[in-house]
């Protein structure tokens, strides 16, 4: 019995001599990982309505000129001022075709509505033309000649692929769209030796100026524009502004003066009749 309890106290001091110490681990405190806010574009929703809205723009754009040069041949023009209208016809088609692909760039999954009523001329006055002056005026030597400094503007700061070769081309003919409208002006204002309408221009530009200068400030003075619309070829209303009142001293008063026309110097909807 000796023995044997000798043999377990030794086994327990074996036990206890190479006992190992229990490992008490370092207090680590826990690590505070930073929030990472997830990144979120900006909506496109209003970038693509935008786009869409300039393809409708260029269908009308395209349905106005094709009837304005119909009336240039029943009105006998020159084959190449006839021959310059079909082919704004063709540009306006195309600058539709670029505009939907950025439309689609942008998310966008539908297609124009078109107003087909709209889409065309109407004739207002018992000659033929003073319906091509009133039209030149109003759509060519107007609009087409502000939306060069207007495309200008909107291409300066676009970097999206789609939006600035849509641009790129809107701008280039632009440019033409413009001299065609002056041109044919020029062409109305020749084929009539007693100045008639000279004096129908004299009297009817200060409603088409009125009328041009309402539809720039419509809805618009309150947008705005950040880089990410900027990159997409948009611009914030009030610059829509800032460009037409630019064009109205840098282009349209020396043309029309060119023309023998004198628009004064006041750009406002309420300026009132023109000098003279």
């Amino acid at each position: 019995m000796r023995k044997r309890e000798g043999s377990q106290t030794t086994q327990k001091a074996a036990l206890v001599a190479h006992a190992v110490e229990p490992r008490v681990e370092p207090r680590v405190e826990p690590r505070v990982e930073p929030r990472v806010e997830p990144r979120v574009e900006p909506s496109a929703k209003h970038i693509a309505d935008e786009w869409l809205r300039r393809v409708e723009a260029e269908y009308h754009s395209a349905a106005a000129t094709q009837h304005y040069t119909l009336w240039l041949i029943q009105a006998g023009a020159s084959p190449d001022l006839i021959r310059d209208g079909l082919r704004i016809v063709e540009d306006e088609l195309v600058h539709s075709e670029l505009s939907y692909q950025v439309y689609l760039a942008a998310g966008g999954t539908g297609v124009p509505v078109l107003d087909r009523n709209a889409l065309g001329l109407t004739r207002e006055c018992a000659e033929l033309e003073d319906d091509l002056l009133r039209v030149c005026v109003s759509v060519f030597c107007l609009g087409e000649t502000v939306a060069v400094p207007l495309f200008q503007r909107m291409r300066k700061h676009c970097t999206e692929q789609s939006a600035r070769t849509a641009l790129d081309r809107i701008l280039v003919d632009e440019v033409r769209h413009r001299d065609f409208g002056w041109t044919v002006l020029e062409h109305l204002l020749e084929s009539q030796p007693e100045r008639q309408h000279l004096k129908n221009l004299q009297a009817n530009l200060p409603a088409l100026l009125q009328s041009l200068l309402a539809s720039y400030g419509a809805d618009l003075s309150e947008s705005t524009a950040g880089e990410f619309d900027r990159a997409w070829g948009l611009i914030p209303g009030a610059e829509y502004l800032d460009i037409l009142e630019r064009c109205f001293h840098r282009d349209y008063r020396p043309r029309f003066a060119r023309v023998g026309v004198d628009i004064g110097d006041r750009f406002s909807a309420n300026a009132g009749p023109l000098p003279g």
